[in-house]
C-alpha cells in the first residue's frame, strides 16, 4: 500500500530492495499539483458566491491559474518546481496569517495546511 501511495505522488513506478536503489519514472501529469490549483481556483469561486468579494475571486483566479501553470511546469520537468513552491509558499502564509487571526479551519486553515503539504511534496520532488 506505501508503495503505491508513493508511486502516485512522486512518480516512483519501481523499487528495488536488492542495492536499495529506487527507479524514477515519469508521469504524464502531475495529478496532485492540478488538483490543487483546482481546489484553489473552485475554492475563490465558492467564496466570491458566499461573500461576494471580488478583489478575492480575482486574486484566487490568479493564484488558481499560477498553480496549474507551475503543475504544467512541474509535468514536463519534474525539477522545474520555482512556481509551483513560490504559490504554495505565498497561499500558506497568507492563509497562515488568516488562520492565526481567525482561528477559522474552513477556508483559512485548509488552505494553509494542504499548502504545507504541497511545499513537503515539491521539497521531496527535488532530493
Amino acid at each position: 500500500m506505501f508503495q503505491a501511495l508513493f508511486s502516485v505522488l512522486y512518480g516512483i513506478n519501481s523499487f528495488n530492495y536488492h542495492n536499495n536503489s529506487v527507479s524514477v519514472a515519469a508521469l504524464p501529469m502531475d495529478l496532485v499539483g492540478f488538483g490543487y490549483a483546482a481546489l484553489v481556483t473552485f475554492g475563490s469561486i465558492l467564496g466570491y458566491k458566499r461573500r461576494g468579494g471580488v478583489p478575492s475571486l480575482i486574486a484566487g483566479l490568479f493564484v488558481g491559474f499560477l498553480a496549474a501553470y507551475g503543475a504544467y511546469r512541474v509535468s514536463s520537468d519534474k525539477r522545474d518546481v520555482k512556481l509551483s513552491l513560490f504559490t504554495a509558499f505565498f497561499l500558506a502564509t497568507i492563509m497562515g496569517v488568516r488562520f492565526k487571526r481567525s482561528k477559522k479551519i474552513m477556508p483559512a486553515g485548509l488552505v494553509a495546511g494542504l499548502s504545507l503539504l504541497m511545499i513537503l511534496r515539491l521539497v521531496f520532488l527535488l532530493l
